[in-house]
């Protein structure tokens, strides 16, 4: 049975780069299927390709295929690896820190670099391209994984687990009704805020569904958002266009506006650089 193949980039479709990468894979075997995550990753962030992996890949049937192409480095030193997950599945993507939240989070028990001298594209006039490992390495050896026409084995060479590049995942700062954390990603469509606080620590923090908390966020030290909000489990618990404190998909605390964009409205974002302070007087 033939793997299915998930891709992610920052690509877009304003031009034919996704377009190509299919082809490519289509061309391996067209019995190939080939589904969409998103291809509006923002520009060069691998942190957030990272997030999204972590975020969907265990809803996948064990087995699949996943091609993570943002890539700033493309063309340099950096490897073209295969990881294979600890929960069964495999990940094809440059190896520069997109493969940090399934490291920490799932675990990887293997990783191959990929081999150009078999398993790059050859034929179609592009061996001397630098700048499109998405279709020429990672599209093409995705496509001949899923298809069985190679082995995992074959990929080419293992190399260290510990070698993997990775970004630094903080943690939040908690004491008994104050805790100190990040936003660590956005819901871009919403305009939603995610935090790295589990709600399972804000609970024993001493914060409860009902509660009306003081919120205060900072960029880079500097205060740009501070008032009282409520915290409930979802959204529709607050008026049209008043901000909310809720729990996310993830079971992490989050923060939105009903019906309104939060980061859009208040100019706020995500990063290290993002701390989101929750306290309450009791």
């Amino acid at each position: 049975m033939k793997s299915l193949l998930v891709f992610q980039t920052d690509f877009t479709y304003k031009e034919g780069a996704v377009c190509a990468m299919y082809g490519v894979v289509k061309s391996v075997d067209s019995e190939i299927e080939i589904i969409e995550a998103t291809h509006e990753i923002p520009q060069y962030d691998t942190w957030s390709a990272s997030y999204r992996l972590y975020q969907y890949m265990k809803f996948w049937p064990k087995g699949t295929i996943f091609v993570s192409v943002v890539d700033p480095g493309v063309g340099t030193s950096r490897k073209a690896s295969v990881a294979k997950t600890s929960d069964g599945y495999y990940i094809v993507t440059p190896d520069n820190g997109s493969l940090t939240h399934i490291k920490k989070m799932i675990g990887i028990t293997e990783i191959r670099e990929i081999d150009e001298s078999v398993n790059r594209l050859k034929g179609k006039g592009t061996e001397e391209v630098s700048v499109f490992h998405g279709r020429d390495i990672f599209a093409y050896c995705s496509a001949r994984l899923a298809s069985g026409i190679i082995s995992y084995e074959e990929v080419g060479p293992s190399y260290s687990i510990d070698d993997i590049v990775e970004h630094p995942i903080l943690e939040p700062v908690v004491k008994h009704n104050n805790i100190k954390g990040i936003f660590e990603i956005e819901d871009p469509n919403f305009g939603n805020l995610w935090t790295n606080i589990r709600t399972k620590t804000f609970m024993e923090a001493g914060f409860k569904y009902g509660d009306y908390i003081d919120v205060t966020i900072r960029n880079s030290g500097k205060e740009v958002f501070s008032n009282t909000v409520l915290f409930e489990k979802s959204f529709g618990f607050a008026k049209k266009g008043d901000v909310v404190i809720y729990n996310n998909e993830f079971m992490k605390i989050s923060m939105a506006m009903n019906q309104c964009s939060f980061s859009n409205t208040h100019n706020l974002s995500y990063g290290s650089d993002w701390e989101v302070e929750f306290s309450i007087e009791v």
